[in-house]
């Protein structure tokens, strides 16, 4: 009778570890590894006013809504003139709007400071 307690619970913790691993494999396949590259207007300070509004709280809050934040990572051209960011996306749609001006929250930024971003999906590549 031991034995089929023992049985029972080592099947449960299977389940859980088998349901745990497929609900990761699932929430990686909805996220994208995405690269931003924007260009800024002719003009002085559009790298820090974009820059102010991106890591200001209304910024932070839309950011959220279509990557996670915390794995950004940002890069910016030697002259200031244009910003790159790596994305890991996880709503393609509004990740589009974003970099587009569509957002809009996020259009008086683009409108002002923005004169194009292009947007790439990143893919590994084996090293072996």
């Amino acid at each position: 009778m031991q034995d089929i307690h023992v049985l029972i619970n080592y099947f449960h913790i299977f389940s859980v570890i088998y349901v745990y691993c497929y609900v990761i494999k699932e929430l990686q396949k909805m996220e994208k590894v995405m690269l931003a590259i924007g260009k800024f207007k002719e003009g002085e300070g559009h790298f820090e006013k974009f820059m102010g509004f991106m890591q200001s709280e209304e910024g932070m809050a839309e950011r959220r809504k279509v990557a996670h934040v915390e794995k950004t990572v940002p890069g910016v051209f030697p002259d200031k003139s244009g910003v790159m960011f790596k994305v890991h996306v996880h709503d393609e749609q509004a990740m589009k709007d974003f970099v587009t001006g569509r957002n809009p929250v996020m259009k008086p930024i683009y409108d002002e400071c923005i004169q194009s971003i292009d947007l790439f999906e990143l893919t590994p590549v084996s090293l072996d």
